[in-house]
């Protein structure tokens, strides 16, 4: 009987999954929608009241308005992007609702992480390696992206000083 055996699993040196930051929660959302409802209500009612009732279907609109930009800035907050330094390469995975998902793989002997010191509103992280370059966290704000910069820089420091890591391939 032969045994098959599994490769081992690779060693993880960093893993972070970024995601764009929404203060407005589920139950925030209903109450918020709750609120302008019962406004407009109020407002729809003083209107009608008065014998501007054209001004009524205008009072359902705005809510419908709102309602549907939340909708779409809700999307927006499936998009992910995922950083992962193993002993072999750094992968970084881009997942967006409306977009298909992207794949980088860089060779981390190589690959620089640049960030404007100290961080502006515009600053963006880029990973950089071998003519191939990305930009990850946009959505974050300029403290969380320095951070982020910080801690995948240290990650690779201990990469490169791992004893016995693999040979980078040319």
């Amino acid at each position: 009987m032969a045994r098959h055996t599994l490769p081992p699993a690779p060693r993880v040196f960093f893993d972070a999954i970024l995601h764009p930051h929404r203060s407005l929660g589920r139950h925030g959302f209903r109450v918020l929608m709750g609120v302008v409802i019962l406004v407009n209500l109020l407002i729809a009612g003083i209107f009608a009241a008065n014998g501007a009732w054209p001004v009524v279907p205008f009072c359902g609109l705005d809510v419908l308005i709102l309602w549907l930009a939340f909708r779409v800035n809700n999307r927006s907050a499936r998009l992910y992007e995922r950083v992962r330094l193993t002993d072999t390469d750094l992968t970084v995975q881009r997942v967006a609702w409306n977009k298909p998902e992207r794949r980088w793989s860089f060779q981390p002997n190589w690959l620089r992480v640049t960030m404007d010191d100290p961080p502006r509103h515009g600053s963006q992280v880029t990973l950089t390696s071998h003519g191939q370059s990305v930009t990850v966290g946009a959505f974050l704000t300029p403290d969380e992206r320095a951070d982020f910069a910080k801690a995948l820089r240290g990650a690779l420091a201990r990469w490169r000083s791992t004893p016995c890591r693999p040979e980078p391939v040319p």
